[in-house]
């Protein structure tokens, strides 16, 4: 069976600073399952393409944690580029990749542009296979006017009105996200520095002008260069070869000729192999003659993750002790739940088997929430260590950078704030379980005990760390007064805990 992976092709509206990208890299790559194949920037587009892979959830974290990266430090107000864009993350294309079928895609797009609009507060369009109405199937006629147009007619236009999200920009203005087949980006340069004759070719070439079906192109001016600059949008009914011999008899008539051309991001092999072979006139050509598909498909090929515990263990500093108490009280989490699991159902236990119920559902839910603060965690140090190294060479570089320092480490500190109420809870949970639970399994709610009391301790180490580092002392002193309370619900209940080990099961912690 397939694994089941997505691929997002991320396009965000800056490429001059490259320490921007590096730390919207950063929270990509800390998203557990989520690989980063490529990263491509262009000054004068002042754009960046991210494209990464992984399972469909995973993928889903990923992607809105980029978005709240780059609405975190990309600010539209000041941005100037050759591409039109009318977001920090402008474009968020979800593409089947293996062993999922393109409705999953739309359904995530739609999981994802929901999040987005909800948490971050960003208006978000769907577009392609996920559009809600037909205007809105090509990005194009979305990104019409631009962030600036937008600022207006979002707030005055109906149907400008976003799918999710508020009906106004911010300076991370609006994002699209859809789902869609694997596209090309691909450019093509002239030998011309004439914008125009790129203007004329691209209008000829592009189908909604009159050309080729499933070619969207703009004629551009990159490094001094004439540039038609295209999306190939099913490589299967418009080959690129056919683009390419297009443009050089467009070029022709123009008295120019093809300088050079470039690929943005990453292309399917099979556009290629369909390339060479018009190129070549291999008529009876198959692609199991090519070697490397012929020693893969032999020998399978194998892509081995690092486990938690590798990536822990590294000498990278993310995941560390916040994202280890996540892991440690989700465990303990899981423990509180199975020994709900093995009472209910029993006639020995059927008293109290609405309060085991209970106990389930919240536990499989508190389990669920820190499995993910595991990333998030991480995501928030990264997110530190990226503010530190932005530029401070001016007085507003310096005030850029404090402020963003300052973000990010409340939410450093709020993250595993958040964690140690909920080991708090599993713990309680523990001791409740201890109490009424199936006695065959009563070591079990003594090891999810421990575990949620180790997962308090170290959640709430790395929330005075960080409680000493923000300015804001006020929003401090909250955090330490909330955590002696939850340091006392715990003792409580630990007390009960051994107190329901000691008398049921003879055992001591």
């Amino acid at each position: 069976m397939a694994q089941r992976l997505i691929a997002c092709i991320q396009n965000f509206s800056e490429a001059r600073r490259s320490e921007i990208i590096d730390a919207i890299a950063e929270v990509i790559k800390a998203t557990p399952k989520v690989l980063i194949l490529d990263r491509h920037s262009d000054t004068d587009h002042n754009r960046s393409v991210i494209t990464f892979v992984g399972p469909p959830e995973p993928v889903g974290d990923a992607a809105f944690s980029a978005i709240a990266k780059a609405a975190e430090l990309i600010d539209l107000d000041k941005h100037k580029g050759q591409h039109p864009r009318i977001g920090a993350t402008d474009v968020v294309p979800f593409v089947p990749f293996s062993g999922v079928k393109i409705k999953e895609c739309v359904e995530l797009a739609h999981r994802v542009g929901k999040r987005v609009g909800d948490e971050l507060g960003i208006p978000v369009y769907l577009y392609e296979a996920a559009a809600t109405r037909p205007e809105r199937t090509n990005l194009e006629k979305i990104r019409k006017g631009e962030y600036e147009g937008l600022k207006k007619s979002i707030v005055e236009d109906p149907d400008r009105a976003p799918d999710y999200g508020p009906a106004r920009l911010g300076k991370a203005g609006a994002t699209v996200i859809g789902a869609r087949k694997p596209l090309i980006a691909y450019n093509v340069y002239l030998t011309s520095e004439d914008i125009n004759i790129a203007k004329h070719i691209a209008r000829a070439v592009r189908h909604s002008s009159g050309g080729l079906r499933y070619v969207k192109a703009l004629g551009m001016l990159v490094d001094g260069r004439a540039q038609v600059s295209m999306n190939l949008t099913d490589y299967t009914r418009t080959p690129i070869a056919r683009v390419v011999e297009f443009i050089r008899r467009e070029a022709i008539r123009y008295g120019v000729a093809i300088h050079h051309s470039e690929l943005v991001g990453l292309i399917p092999q099979k556009a290629l192999v369909d390339a060479a072979q018009w190129y070549l006139q291999l008529d009876q050509f198959e692609d199991h003659q090519i070697l490397e598909s012929r020693v893969y498909e032999s020998l399978g090929a194998v892509h081995s993750e690092p486990s938690f515990l590798e990536r822990l263990a590294s000498s990278d500093p993310t995941p560390g002790g916040g994202s280890a108490a996540a892991y440690s009280a989700a465990m303990a989490a899981g423990l509180a739940a199975m020994v709900g699991r093995l009472t209910i159902g029993r006639k020995k236990y059927a008293a109290v088997e609405d309060q085991m119920k209970a106990i389930v559902e919240e536990a499989d839910k508190l389990r669920q929430s820190l499995d993910k603060a595991v990333i998030l965690d991480a995501q928030a140090f990264d997110a530190v260590m990226a503010a530190l190294h932005l530029p401070k060479e001016t007085e507003e570089q310096k005030s850029i950078r404090r402020e963003a320092i300052e973000r990010a480490t409340i939410k450093a500190a709020e993250v595993p704030l958040e964690v140690s109420g909920q080991a708090t809870r599993v713990l309680e949970l523990a001791a409740e379980a201890a109490e009424l639970g199936n006695c065959n399994a009563i070591s079990d709610t003594g090891s999810s005990g421990a575990m949620a009391r180790a997962a308090l301790t170290a959640a709430g180490l790395n929330v005075q760390i960080n409680a000493q580092s923000v300015s804001d002392q006020k929003s401090a002193s909250g955090w330490l007064k909330e955590l002696q309370e939850l340091e006392a619900r715990a003792a409580a209940a630990e007390k009960c805990l051994k107190q329901a080990l000691k008398e049921r099961g003879k055992l001591q912690i």
